[in-house]
């Protein structure tokens, strides 16, 4: 009987150093490649360009693979023990950095199982993660762009969204990273937010910043930065012109449109004062929904119905109600606001919306209740968290108290300890 090796690949971007693995994989038998999926390689890098499928497309045309199984896990022990192949191959690479812990683990079970390893000399100069970083520095495709956050959604326990008002707090986004339990920890898209934006131009956040200015300040965000957007789209505005909005999101790359169902002026739903606010009837809103559907050109381009119940002063059933509807006229997820400083509505709405056969995923936008940590979100059914304005606010007295710090001092040396020297600004900006 023929002798089997297992070869786990993610194959972000397959290269000559790929076909080598296999090519030598092939001398020992027959060549099985764990393909890791989506949910996989988020466990401990970002997601590729491509999907699984168009990865399995590519990696079965290759001669040296005679079959490919699906990898659902980073941790590679549980397909060594389904398979039980007699060889495992993998770049000796891994013998550093964040997949030694895994490494170790992955020894220990082939030793149980008497299975051999074999480990291949890292090829220098030649990394999926660079060729990746450098095709995505000379510009994502927006349609590539767009798919991203359901990927995402449908990959990882919960979807991180943190705002970002320009375009340099894009970068901050698109490059701050840390690693926490063993793995790469980072926020997952960008938030664009009309309080933000309007604030940034020193206007009120009434919808008085028009969509189409605001396009052009997230244009400028997508041109320096690869994760997804998604937009902050207040009430959608006229159900005539949602159309035209979406056509110009696609066209940008973005990925999801959130609106409200709210009618009429814009009255910002963390203002204690609701009285001269109004909530859209189930039947326009759900209207408004099915405009997007039908506007959309890719099916991945997401819309998200933003439920205001709870801030108008209505009970759960009214709540429930829209969202069953919303659900109905085609959302593809849905956010239930709240603004009060403990998550007992937004829980107490998730554990009967649960229920339904219209579920969908829930957003979750913890401005007010910051207390509530991610993993209690995951629990209760949360899909997406986003941070909606946190970068704005940080920013806000830091830049205060240094311009203070300069007008007391009448010089700014006592404050060149509390700022970055510019050369890191510099250095965050890179040529492309």
């Amino acid at each position: 009987m023929k002798k089997t090796i297992y070869v786990p690949l993610a194959v972000d971007v397959l290269h000559s150093a790929h076909v080598n693995l296999l090519k030598i994989a092939s001398k020992y038998g027959y060549v099985i490649v764990g393909l890791l999926t989506d949910k996989a390689i988020s466990e401990y890098k970002r997601i590729p360009m491509l999907n699984f499928q168009e990865r399995y497309k590519i990696v079965s045309s290759l001669k040296f693979v005679d079959q490919i199984v699906e990898q659902d896990q980073w941790d590679y022990t549980i397909n060594i023990k389904k398979y039980k192949p007699n060889y495992f191959l993998h770049g000796d690479d891994w013998k550093k950095g964040i997949q030694k812990t895994l490494r170790k683990k992955v020894t220990k079970t082939l030793k149980d199982i008497n299975c051999k390893l074999i480990e291949i000399p890292y090829t220098k100069n030649i990394s999926s993660s660079e060729i990746k970083s450098k095709i995505e520095k000379a510009g994502i495709n927006s349609e590539n762009r767009i798919s991203i956050l359901k990927r995402l959604m449908s990959s990882k326990p919960i979807v991180k969204v943190l705002e970002s008002h320009n375009s340099l707090t894009g970068l901050i986004i698109e490059n701050t990273k840390l690693i926490k339990n063993k793995n790469i920890n980072e926020f997952d898209a960008m938030w664009s937010s009309s309080l933000t934006d309007s604030a940034t131009k020193g206007k009120p956040d009434n919808s008085s910043v028009d969509f189409s200015s605001r396009i052009i300040s997230l244009n400028d965000m997508l041109d320096v930065t690869t994760k997804p957007l998604i937009f902050d789209a207040d009430n959608g505005g006229q159900i005539e012109h949602i159309a035209y909005l979406i056509r110009s999101l696609e066209r940008s790359g973005v990925s999801a449109i959130i609106m409200e169902d709210k009618t009429g002026l814009k009255k910002n739903s963390l203002f204690a004062n609701q009285k001269d606010a109004k909530q859209a009837t189930i039947s326009s809103f759900s209207k408004k929904i099915k405009k997007v559907i039908n506007s959309r050109k890719n099916t991945d381009f997401l819309v998200i119905a933003r439920i205001e119940s709870f801030i108008l002063n209505k009970n759960i059933k009214d709540a429930l109600k829209r969202a069953n509807a919303y659900s109905k006229a085609g959302a593809d997820a849905i956010l239930i606001h709240s603004k009060e400083k403990n998550t007992k509505q937004i829980f107490s709405f998730a554990k009967e919306f649960k229920k339904s056969k219209y579920f969908k995923p829930m957003v979750a936008v913890p401005s007010t209740y910051s207390q509530v940590k991610e993993q209690e979100l995951i629990k209760n059914g949360f899909k997406i968290v986003i941070y909606a304005n946190h970068l704005l606010r940080a920013a806000y007295p830091a830049m205060e108290n240094a311009a203070k710090s300069i007008l007391i001092n009448e010089r700014s040396y006592q404050l060149e300890k509390k700022i970055i020297p510019i050369r890191e600004i510099i250095n965050l900006i890179k040529e492309r």
